[in-house]
């Protein structure tokens, strides 16, 4: 480490060096292996004004965050008090006045720098994301990816941005100027987590604005790294700062500060609404808001017609369905089949699920906590009770804390589901599917948009015509067809109804970050 970091008090600095070494599943479980079960030797802190640092408040409380395949206490992490927080806002809003004013090139350096050194340790950040957060090293070595791919393009996208100019009938040439919004928030979930904080991160200090940002604290290990990571890569002090703790102390207090002229928030409906609430106040401040999504998965009869389009339409329906165990926001978790193909389809896409996803052949991770268990098990309970057919899966055993049993759930595949259900109706988040006939493309349609919300489909068919008819009318922020989780990062991403406000990517991400007006000068 360089010589900076003798900053860093000689405890965290001793753990960060440990941690970082742990660039492979053996060391870190070598690493991680003595730990007591009872106690957490590991505390995470923060990273604030370019430094690894514990919060100085005396009524700081402590989280403990477990590993989801062992049920083991892993580490603890701050809950990081209203008055740290501000601290951490003003050194971002410090920070803002040097960061704004820094030209696009020397901003892009530093993104570049960023997504080089993630590139370098991209093998650390997976096995310390597939144990942090259940995911399987395969799918976590993706997200690292796409975690790289997020610096990567916003350093090349701010040196190639266009802005509009007009001519006002003779009279005036008008242009368009942006510049910086200010200090955000960037609250992210526990599902993806370096992936979902770097999509935030990476375009808010590209558009030059500065940030303090709160990782999940179910999953915050990721971000303790990329803390670690950004300090080695240069980036000025106070441009990221990273706050652990919970939503309701720590979280609140980021978003509710009148320092932060914007939110950038991915999770669940619930928090959006209270975000709403909480900045309703303050009009000036840019909200994003990608929550909760319940996607259906339209098969149409034709996508079965041969042996080559029916494994296409089965391999992708069930990637759709159960990749990192179903806690995607994306997954269709809805799958609706035309009725002459529908037995056909639940019996190959049960004997698919079996082989490929069953918990225990590399291709399913542990859900991400006890808490996140007991309710996926309670809607499991849920279609025990209301007489559901399960085709593949069953009710998982009661855990409780400290069993140091892992949280693992089989993929379960549900039908004869009322329309009315919750299983139906609600986010349930996890390795859970139902199937349902249809007969009419118009009733897919209905099926498919009965719901409160509207984040993304998948649209399996053969015809191009229905592609383009169907995908028009499906009440979606994003439509994949034929295909599933297919990303281009200056594309808009977000939900319609109660999936969201916003959009994020490219031109829309630029909107979020930044505030514009319109210059007039006489012709």
């Amino acid at each position: 480490m360089d010589h900076s970091e003798e900053r860093w008090p000689k405890d965290i600095r001793d753990c960060a060096n440990a941690i970082w070494s742990c660039d492979t599943i053996d060391k870190a479980t070598t690493f991680i292996q003595p730990m007591p079960s009872q106690s957490a030797p590991i505390a995470l802190p923060n990273y604030v004004a370019g430094e690894l640092r514990l919060p100085s408040s005396p009524s700081t409380t402590y989280i403990d965050s477990f590993e989801p395949k062992t049920g083991r206490l892993l580490y603890s992490l701050p809950c990081t008090q209203p008055n740290d927080v501000e601290e951490a806002i003003q050194h971002a809003r410090s920070a803002f006045r040097t960061w704004s004013k820094t030209s696009r090139s020397e901003r892009s350096r530093h993104l570049r720098r960023v997504s080089d050194l993630l590139q370098e340790h991209r093998e650390l950040f997976a096995v310390w994301e597939s144990i942090d957060q259940g995911k399987t090293l395969e799918r976590a070595r993706i997200e690292v990816d796409r975690a790289i791919s997020n610096f990567s393009y916003f350093s090349t996208y701010i040196l190639h941005e266009q802005t509009a100019a007009r001519m006002a009938d003779g009279v005036a040439l008008t242009y368009e100027h942006r510049s910086p919004a200010g200090v955000f928030a960037l609250i992210s979930p526990w599902n993806m987590p370096l992936y979902l904080l770097t999509w935030k991160i990476a375009p808010c200090i590209a558009f030059g604005c500065t940030a303090v940002a709160k990782p999940s604290e179910i999953t915050s290990m990721s971000a303790y790294l990329l803390g670690i990571l950004l300090q080695k890569a240069g980036l000025p002090p106070g441009v990221v700062n990273i706050v652990l703790g919970d939503g309701a102390t720590t979280g609140a207090a980021l978003v509710a500060s009148p320092l932060i002229e914007g939110v950038s928030f991915t999770g669940g409906t619930a928090t959006g609404i209270a975000i709403r609430r909480a900045t309703a106040h303050q009009i000036r401040k840019h909200l994003s808001l990608e929550l909760g999504g319940k996607n259906p998965t339209l098969i149409f009869a034709d996508a079965m017609a041969d042996a080559s389009t029916r494994k296409h339409a089965i391999r992708t329906a069930a990637s759709a369905a159960f990749e990192n165990q179903g806690e995607i926001c994306l997954c269709g978790s809805r799958i609706y089949v035309e009725r002459s193909v529908y037995e056909p389809f639940v019996d190959a896409f049960t004997l698919y699920v079996r082989d490929k996803y069953s918990v225990g052949k590399g291709s399913m991770g542990a859900v991400a906590s006890l808490q996140h268990y007991n309710k996926i098990r309670g809607y499991l309970q849920l279609a025990v009770e209301e007489n559901a057919t399960f085709r593949l899966g069953a009710v998982p055993p009661m855990l409780r804390e400290n069993s140091n049993q892992g949280y693992w759930i089989e993929p379960t595949i549900l039908t004869d589901v009322a329309p009315a259900s919750a299983l139906q109706k609600d986010e349930i988040f996890g390795p859970v599917v139902t199937i349902t006939p249809f007969d009419t493309e118009e009733e897919a349609i209905r099926l498919a948009n009965a719901s409160e919300y509207g984040l993304a489909a998948v649209l399996l068919t053969t015809d191009g015509a229905r592609m383009r008819r169907v995908g028009e009318q499906i009440e979606a922020g994003l439509v994949w067809v034929n295909c599933w989780l297919v990303r281009e990062l200056g594309t808009p991403f977000g939900g319609m109804k109660n999936s969201g406000t916003g959009r994020e990517g490219g031109e829309y991400s630029r909107d979020v970050f930044t505030v514009v007006r319109t210059l007039h000068l006489p012709a």
